[in-house]
């Protein structure tokens, strides 16, 4: 098995790869809106997709904020969640963020917010509605 993780600017056949992850996981699973989906922000983010043995598996971005690094559109396909790829994704986009010292942070879903406090990210603030999914924000405890 080769994993391998990609991170890129821009749109090229990565970006394609990981557009088409997002697509299946919010657009098709959870039926979000394609218009919220692709927000326009994503020419301002630095993007990731897992890749193993050739395939796709997973994908996030992030953007700098005026709070600091958020993290978003973090998606593993339904059939390889729970096996590490989430955790494995995540610990690289941290790792490539943490020399900024900025504050870490992202909108979790009510279902992810377990998988997130297993990383280290913490509740800040009341629940919120986005896309008519449950949401809350969490902060990397550094």
């Amino acid at each position: 098995m080769i994993i391998q993780i990609h991170s890129f600017n821009g749109e090229d056949e990565l970006f394609k790869k990981a557009m088409e992850v997002r697509f299946t996981v919010f657009v098709e699973e959870q039926k979000v809106d394609k218009n919220l989906e692709y927000d326009g922000l994503d020419f301002e983010a630095v993007h990731f997709i897992l890749i193993v043995d050739d395939k796709p598996i997973a994908a996030a971005r992030y953007r700098e904020t005026e709070e600091g690094v958020k993290i978003e559109r973090m998606a593993v396909l339904k059939e390889h969640r729970n096996s590490a790829y989430g955790h494995l994704l995540l610990k690289h986009i941290v790792n490539e963020v943490m020399p900024s010292k900025q504050k870490i942070y992202l909108y979790a879903q009510d279902a992810a917010v377990n998988f997130y406090k297993t990383k280290g990210f913490e509740i800040q603030g009341d629940e919120f509605f986005e896309a008519d999914i449950k949401h809350y924000k969490m902060i990397l405890k550094k």
